[in-house]
């Protein structure tokens, strides 16, 4: 029969291991957590890559550069290919937030990208993105087919941007700087970092 002593004994060691087996178990889950998180961005990363060119909406000869850029850099990440005007003013609102000369400095003279600036420089009240795209979007909502295309290959579907990176980014823009039927290659718009490539209409 066990003696008062023995028992005592007993039971602390019993709680000492479920303790021990607890702490064991909360070291374990903090440890994998981090692994989970750490591999997310690469998962959305993949993801974004893999989408389809198709669903840029691009026409030739945007179609052909980005199917050939796809095949050169698997890992190439699209940001925008063709847009509407709900897309177009959003965009541009993005940038005119940090910049309000934004849209002066990008786009070349017209008076398509001076009705859209002259907008901007009369509602110095208009800081956010939204009240800008709103105000950006009214300006183009006015605009025929054909002036829209001409303002932005953006809205022709004859243009497409790409997530600029640092590792092997002389070569990438090297690549598309070849490519066939290139209208224009930036890698700065308006002095922000923005990759992108125009082509012509087929």
């Amino acid at each position: 029969m066990k003696s008062a002593k023995a028992t005592r004994r007993s039971r602390r060691t019993g709680k000492k291991a479920a303790r021990s087996k607890t702490a064991a178990r909360s070291k374990s889950t903090r440890r994998a957590t981090p692994k989970k998180t750490a591999r997310a961005p690469a998962r959305a990363m993949a993801a974004a890559a893999a989408a389809s060119i198709d669903d840029l909406g691009l026409i030739e000869h945007a179609k052909s550069g980005a199917e050939a850029l796809r095949s050169q850099f698997p890992n190439i990440v699209f940001t925008s290919g063709r847009r509407g005007v709900d897309q177009q003013a959003s965009a541009m609102a993005g940038n005119v937030v940090r910049k309000r000369r934004w849209i002066e400095q990008t786009y070349r003279a017209s008076p398509q990208r001076n009705a859209l600036q002259k907008w901007v420089d009369t509602h110095p009240e208009a800081t956010t993105r939204a009240a800008i795209a709103a105000g950006l979007k009214g300006i183009m909502d006015g605009w025929t087919d054909d002036q829209k295309a001409r303002f932005s290959q953006h809205l022709g579907g004859l243009a497409f941007d790409v997530k600029p990176v640092s590792q092997g980014a002389a070569q990438i823009k090297a690549f598309i700087r070849r490519l066939p039927h290139l209208h224009q290659f930036l890698d700065r718009e308006g002095g922000l970092i923005i990759w992108h490539a125009g082509f012509d209409k087929a």
